[in-house]
C-alpha cells in the first residue's frame, strides 16, 4: 500500500503537470501513436474485411493471417525493425509494429460483421434490384457496424498497452516512466506510469463503449429499414 501511496503522490506532484516533459505531454504522445496506428490499420483492414465478408473469398487465409498477427512478439518485432531502419527512424518502426498489432482485430471485426448479416436480408436486398455494391454499403456494412466497432475497440486497447514498448527504442509516451522507473529503481514512477496507462485505456474503452451503442442503434435502424424494403419494392 505504501508503494501505491507513493505512486499517487508522484502522479499528483506539480512537476508532472507543469513545465516540460509533463504527464499530459506523455499522454498526448501515447494517444498520437495509438490514433495513427488505428487509423492506418483501419484503412488497410476495413476494405479487405468488407471484401472477404461480402464475397466469402480468402476467408481461411484471412483467419490464418489474423491469428499469426496476434501471435507476433511485439518487443522482438520492434527491436528487429528498429535495427533494420536505424535508430533515427525508430518512430517508423514503432508505428509499423503497432499497425501490425491493430490490423488483426479490425480485420476480424469487419469481415465477421458482414459475414454474420442474415442471408435472408441480403437476398431480399438483391431481390429488389440492389447491386452488390449497394448491398454492401446500404445493408451489410451498417448491420455489421457493431462488430467493426468492437474490433476497433479491441485493437485500440491492445495498441495502448503495447505502445509502452516505444520507450525502449528511445521514443516517448507513457512507457518512458515505466522504463525509467525500472532502470533507476524509482518504483513509484514505474507504478505511476503503469497507472496512467491503465487510466488511459479505461477512458478509451468508455469512449468506444459509447460508439458501440451508437453503432447498435444504426444497425437496428438499418435492420428495420431492410425488413421493410422487400414490401416496399413489391408495392
Amino acid at each position: 500500500m505504501r508503494l501505491f501511496a507513493e505512486a499517487w503522490a508522484w502522479l499528483a506532484a506539480p512537476e508532472q503537470w507543469s513545465g516540460t516533459d509533463t504527464l499530459p505531454d506523455r499522454v498526448g504522445e501515447h494517444l498520437l501513436y495509438t490514433l495513427v496506428a488505428l487509423a492506418v490499420a483501419t484503412l488497410v483492414a476495413v476494405p479487405l474485411g468488407y471484401l472477404v465478408g461480402h464475397t466469402g473469398r480468402g476467408r481461411q487465409l484471412t483467419v490464418a493471417l489474423t491469428g499469426a498477427g496476434r501471435a507476433l512478439p511485439s518487443l522482438g518485432l520492434l527491436t528487429v525493425l528498429t535495427l533494420l531502419v536505424g535508430v533515427g527512424d525508430a518512430r517508423v518502426a514503432a508505428t509499423v509494429v503497432l499497425v501490425v498489432l491493430a490490423v488483426p482485430s479490425v480485420l476480424a471485426g469487419t469481415y465477421a460483421g458482414v459475414e454474420n448479416v442474415d442471408h435472408a436480408v441480403t437476398d431480399s436486398a438483391r431481390a429488389v434490384g440492389m447491386t452488390p455494391w449497394q448491398v454492401l454499403t446500404r445493408v451489410e456494412a451498417p448491420l455489421g457496424l457493431p462488430l467493426l466497432v468492437g474490433g476497433m475497440r479491441s485493437a485500440a486497447l491492445q495498441v495502448i498497452a503495447t505502445a509502452v514498448l516505444a520507450a525502449y527504442v528511445g521514443l516517448g509516451g507513457l512507457g518512458i516512466y515505466v522504463q525509467r522507473g525500472i532502470a533507476l529503481r524509482r518504483y513509484e514512477e514505474m507504478l505511476g506510469g503503469a497507472i496512467a496507462v491503465v487510466v488511459l485505456a479505461v477512458v478509451v474503452d468508455v469512449l468506444f463503449a459509447v460508439l458501440a451503442r451508437i453503432a447498435m442503434r444504426v444497425a437496428g435502424q438499418q435492420g428495420r429499414l431492410s425488413a421493410s424494403t422487400p414490401t416496399e419494392g413489391r408495392s
